[in-house]
């Protein structure tokens, strides 16, 4: 049976609802809570600051170091070991390489900002939450950055290209692929794009236009949740 409509009825353009807040963990230099849907980001930034161990250091330029990690029970499938798995050093640096074409810090020269990121709650989409909640925590950390960096999930089910996939339709018993995206607000150059499953380069493009537009709805709400943050500072 064809994937006429999506299991919790959203339109195939629809995201879950989001709720973004700045400044959530009072002892780190920045933060952020991204939420979409049932999948829940957590980022800390600290720094810059010294880098250990030293043999990273760069004479040019700081560098961004990014820590992703899943809470034991996050998610919608088995339990999640703690500790640094390759699937989470694998998204530490896929965020590390989103982030860093926004990120400016010819300024700090041989110093580091790690960026902590805890998902306590996940359903499909976890690292374009991520990627969202560390760019807000950035900002949030007054890290030079030359634009915004937005994140979303893309893909087809069974045939129907939709936005923000939750984990019921990654698991849809069809072929589906999910397409993380990253996009600049500016600019609209994609930082990340990634693919796990099938799709036809006709859907595959289709798939990428509607990125651009859910990416902006990304964009909308960390700038509403900066500008609330500063307005309450002011």
């Amino acid at each position: 049976m064809a994937y006429t409509k999506r299991l919790d009825g959203r339109k195939n353009n629809e995201l879950r609802p989001m709720e973004a807040k700045a400044s959530v963990v009072p002892n780190a230099d920045g933060s952020a809570s991204f939420k979409i849907g049932k999948t829940w980001a957590i980022a800390a930034v600290y720094g810059p600051r010294e880098i250990f161990p030293r043999f990273l250091a760069n004479p040019k330029t700081g560098i961004i170091r990014c820590h992703y990690s899943m809470m034991p029970f996050s998610g919608s499938g088995e339990r999640i070991r703690p500790g640094r798995s390759r699937r989470a050093q694998e998204i530490s640096m896929v965020m590390e390489n989103a982030l860093n074409p926004v990120v400016d810090l010819r300024a700090f020269p041989n110093t580091v900002v790690d960026i902590f990121i805890e998902l306590p709650q996940t359903d499909a989409g976890t690292r374009c939450a991520a990627i969202s909640a560390a760019a807000i925590a950035l900002a949030d950390a007054g890290i030079p950055m030359t634009d915004m960096v937005s994140s979303i999930a893309v893909g087809q089910v069974d045939g129907t290209v939709v936005v923000d996939l939750m984990y019921n339709e990654e698991a849809y018993p069809a072929i589906v692929s999910d397409v993380p995206v990253a996009m600049l607000h500016n600019t609209k150059e994609i930082t990340l794009l990634q693919m796990d499953g099938e799709i036809s380069r006709e859907d595959l493009m289709k798939a990428l236009e509607m990125a651009k537009d859910a990416t902006e709805l990304v964009y909308q709400e960390q700038m509403r949740a900066l500008q609330e943050k500063f307005t309450k500072t002011e």
